[in-house]
């Protein structure tokens, strides 16, 4: 498929209702969803180009509202992408208070390109071992750890481990992670989005001793492997500038960006 197609099939089977599984409250308001989850807000949409400029503020103005006034949540996310209009919408969102944070490259690609064997050397600490959480192991343990690893790496507040939990056990998402000498240095996760051909990798996340020895690469072919074999086509992800050389080599391409602007209470 072309970036062209590629882009076309993220719009119409990625936004809005496929971002809101997990939600504990979600609000129609126009154009927009407001989510709550249980790490705080989320508000989303599929396309405000025939919004004018008024109307656009005005419906921000009621966003910010809403979860001040109406939600207990700390913070909320409005995702943006950067190939949409109007184009000046991050300027509009940071005029009500919201703050962009680092901007993000949407990668797309068969899930195969990315299913392949990725030899792991030794550590000095002993070997690396790559397995999901459920297969072996304490579960809550294992999701704890993996759990703690992210936050050190991301350095902010992620799902909690009771989420995490019931996540796994309806099947919502798989959560992998690689070890050495039974610390979690490298942890993701897979997400199924129901109803399309895409599935989601998520949390990628090698602590700093660790980098630079394709660990978070083995990762990323596991979660392949396994979304293979759920007959699962394509891949998408929201990279950092770090992951992204590691999967544009395994064949993914950059469709657009996306950048959250964060309100916080």
């Amino acid at each position: 498929m072309t970036t062209h197609d590629l882009l076309r099939a993220y719009d119409e089977q990625l936004r809005t209702d496929a971002e809101m599984a997990g939600a504990v409250q979600v609000v129609r308001e126009g154009p927009l969803y407001w989510a709550v989850f249980d790490h705080g807000g989320f508000v989303s949409y599929r396309d405000l180009a025939g919004l004018e400029s008024d109307a656009l503020d005005e419906l921000i103005e009621r966003t910010v509202a809403h979860f001040r006034d109406r939600t207990e949540v700390e913070s909320f996310e409005w995702k943006t992408r950067g190939h949409d209009l109007p184009a000046d919408l991050g300027v509009r969102l940071a005029a009500h208070g919201l703050v962009p944070e680092p901007v993000e490259t949407v990668m797309i690609g068969e899930a195969a390109l990315l299913a392949v064997d990725v030899p792991l050397a030794d550590t000095p600490d002993g070997p690396v071992v790559v397995r999901r959480i459920g297969d072996g192991g304490d579960v809550r343990d294992d999701l704890t750890r993996m759990l703690a690893t992210q936050a050190e790496v991301f350095g902010g507040h992620g799902p909690s481990l009771a989420s995490s939990v019931a996540e796994l056990e309806r099947g919502a998402s798989e959560f992998w992670i690689a070890e050495v000498a039974g610390e979690v240095v490298c942890a993701g996760r897979l997400t199924p989005v129901a109803g399309t051909a895409f599935a989601g990798i998520w949390g990628g996340s090698t602590l700093p001793a660790h980098r630079g020895r394709g660990i978070y690469r083995a990762l990323v072919a596991a979660r392949a492997r396994s979304a293979v074999e759920r007959g699962i086509r394509y891949i998408h992800s929201d990279c950092t500038d770090m992951s992204r050389p590691i999967l544009e080599r395994s064949g993914l391409q950059a469709v657009t960006t996306t950048t959250p602007y964060v309100w916080k209470r």
